[in-house]
């Protein structure tokens, strides 16, 4: 008969349990009835009364039980027995009993004995108990032998590992969860061709930039939120991803998901702090939130970080310093440092000092990092120097970044350059960007070109624009066509101005009216708008151009207005012209006044004959002088033929 004892377990802490596994009496009475059987020498009531106080902590009276059943054969009593003597500290008595037991065909036994042996370091008898033991369905036989070949990294133990998570085990189904999700990540690494990059965790998001040198890239905080999990990389550029691949890695992803949930739901908070990472990722913010607070109730520090970043994005900031503060205090450096970005954001510096502090000394280096942007945002630049310095030698790119920065600014060129380069071999694409503007003012084009080159694979939208400058000197249109539609894409207004100068050139004059865009406009008209909406002067004035062929007056003065208050001296003239066609001849003027004397040479020539018709003819030759000045060559040769009709004029 299979009596109660043969389901022992052992917890998943790996501690022996203070109980055997009959089912507790539902009644005293019950326990009474199993007393007076065994007091007549009932074998199965002196097993259960045996295990009943085991499960009790009363070793002393379940002893006598527990050996008289298992004098008799009873193979669940030799098990129980087994958990007793181990309780008591006589570990080589218990595997003896533990031994028969499994001999005799208990599972929990075998699973016993095979902990026993691996605890001694014997791994061949550990895992042939633990085989045993998982083979008759024994689930945490099933992890423990899993965790045994996972050790000896045998392609066979995801099996094993999958029993027990299917039959119920949290941790189990945690671990994986985490192999799914892992080799997801090399699928996508395999189709990508990116390895992606170590997060440095901690790193400020609230923070602004810190100044940078003229030209060169911000040193700042590092792509992304600092929520726990890994950064990801960029794909090549053209790369193409195999669909098979990419299925793959789907599939993947989503069983570690559903495992997670598993997991999750039985009160494993690493796993619901993972689950809700990979909600979060995919925009389920709602149910992310709901499981990050599970984990955070838990005691999980990063899943109360992370719940904190969720509510700061939120518009809850109040709820998100809580969230912080909790984690932070609990050792979390990565909550400490946005509990410091929070504080300087409103201007406590010295709190946030506090908080970059305890991060640091946390362990999290971006600690160090965001103590020098706060010292450079406070002018402090030794201070920062250090900091920044402190954080380069750990290895933090965007620090390495950083130091480079305002070694620059202090003219140390030779001793910016190592620091650009470790920030760029580490994966910072501002550092890229930042050598080849170094390298460009070296005028070694070639090497900066292959930083540009590098930082706009990575996504650098103006590291996209120099690559597509340099591929027009080089002739290459389709290849600069490439990269500015990067750069455009990613709000470059100088490069949205020069892709649709380009469209524009490749444009036949018959195409304008044949291939139209929807709305009667081509693509390259589509550009200019978007350079001239982001504040490009020369976009605008093209705009300007554009409503004006199409006797569209209102938007082209619109257009020459941005552009001429902005600073635009064709915008100027242009709103000129249309004002004076208008019939608005006094504006007009203002406008061709303020080129004109800002080196306009056609507004120049425009006053001048606006002067000759009125008759104030030293006024009109004082232009048609600086008109002959400012050119162009065709102004000046109109313009000096007027001073002389001028001259003449006055002479006459």
């Amino acid at each position: 008969m299979e009596t109660m004892g043969d389901r022992t377990t052992l917890l998943e802490t790996g501690r022996l349990p203070q109980s055997a596994d009959r089912e507790d009496p539902a009644t005293a009475a019950e326990e009474a009835r199993h007393r007076e059987a065994a007091a007549c020498g009932d074998i199965e009531s002196m097993s259960i009364l045996g295990s009943l106080l085991l499960r009790r902590g009363d070793l002393d009276g379940a002893e006598p039980y527990l050996r008289k059943a298992t004098a008799e054969g009873d193979r669940a009593a030799a098990n129980n027995l087994g958990v007793l003597l181990h309780q008591r500290g006589y570990a080589d008595e218990a595997a003896g009993w533990w031994r028969i037991a499994a001999v005799a065909g208990s599972a929990a036994a075998a699973h016993a004995l095979g902990r026993h042996h691996r605890e001694r370091g014997d791994e061949p008898a550990a895992e042939y108990w633990l085989r045993q033991s998982a083979e008759q369905g024994h689930t945490l036989g099933a992890y423990a032998l899993a965790d045994l070949l996972e050790h000896r990294s045998d392609v066979t133990a995801e099996r094993w590992m999958r029993t027990a998570a299917e039959r119920g085990h949290r941790e189990a189904a945690y671990r994986l969860a985490r192999s799914l999700e892992r080799r997801a990540a090399e699928t996508r690494e395999a189709v990508t061709g990116v390895t992606p990059l170590p997060r440095q965790q901690g790193t400020d998001p609230l923070r602004s930039r810190a100044g940078a040198a003229a030209g060169f890239a911000r040193a700042g905080t590092e792509t992304g939120s600092p929520r726990p999990g890994t950064e990801t990389g960029s794909p090549r550029p053209g790369a193409v991803p195999d669909t098979g691949s990419r299925i793959l890695g789907g599939s993947l992803l989503a069983e570690a998901e559903q495992f997670y949930r598993q997991a999750a739901a039985r009160g494993h908070r690493r796993a619901a702090l993972q689950l809700g990472e990979i909600l979060e990722r995919r925009g389920d913010l709602k149910e992310a939130g709901r499981w990050y607070l599970t984990s955070a109730k838990d005691g999980e520090a990063r899943a109360a970080c992370a719940l904190g970043f969720l509510l700061r994005d939120a518009g809850d900031e109040d709820s998100a310093a809580v969230w912080w503060l909790k984690a932070a205090q609990d050792g979390d450096g990565n909550a400490a440092n946005a509990l410091g970005a929070l504080h300087a954001e409103r201007g406590e510096t010295q709190t946030a000092e506090r908080w970059y502090r305890a991060a640091l000394d946390a362990g999290d280096v971006n600690g160090a990092y965001n103590l020098g942007l706060l010292c450079a945002g406070q002018k402090r630049g030794r201070q920062a120097e250090q900091w920044y310095r402190r954080a380069a030698y750990a290895g933090h790119r965007e620090a390495a970044n950083a130091l480079a920065i305002l070694l620059m600014q202090a003219g140390d060129t030779s001793g910016a350059e190592p620091w650009f380069s470790k920030a760029a071999e580490a994966g910072s694409v501002d550092a890229a960007f930042n050598l080849g503007i170094l390298h460009a003012g070296r005028e070694d084009e070639q090497t900066a070109f292959k930083w540009y080159e590098r930082a706009a694979a990575a996504g650098h939208t103006e590291a996209a624009l120099q690559v597509g400058i340099a591929l027009l000197r080089a002739d290459d249109r389709r290849g600069a066509e490439r990269h500015l539609r990067c750069a455009a894409g990613g709000g470059s207004a100088e490069a949205a101005y020069r892709l649709a100068a380009l469209l524009d050139q490749g444009t036949r004059r018959e195409d304008v009216v044949l291939g139209q865009a929807a709305g009667g406009r081509t693509e390259c008209e589509e550009w200019y708008e978007r350079a001239a909406e982001l504040g490009h002067r020369r976009a605008q004035v093209r705009m300007g151009m554009f409503a004006a062929a199409r006797d569209d007056v209102v938007a082209a003065a619109r257009w020459y207005r941005a552009a001429a208050e902005a600073g635009s001296l064709g915008g100027a003239f242009n709103l000129g012209l249309l004002l004076a066609r208008e019939g608005s001849e006094p504006e007009a003027l203002v406008w061709w006044t303020r080129a004109a004397e800002a080196g306009h040479g056609r507004a120049a020539l425009r006053l001048a004959l606006l002067h000759a018709r009125r008759g104030a003819l030293p006024e009109a030759q004082n232009w048609c002088a600086k008109a002959v000045s400012y050119g162009p060559a065709e102004v000046s040769e109109r313009a000096a033929r007027l001073s002389e009709a001028l001259q003449q004029e006055l002479t006459a």
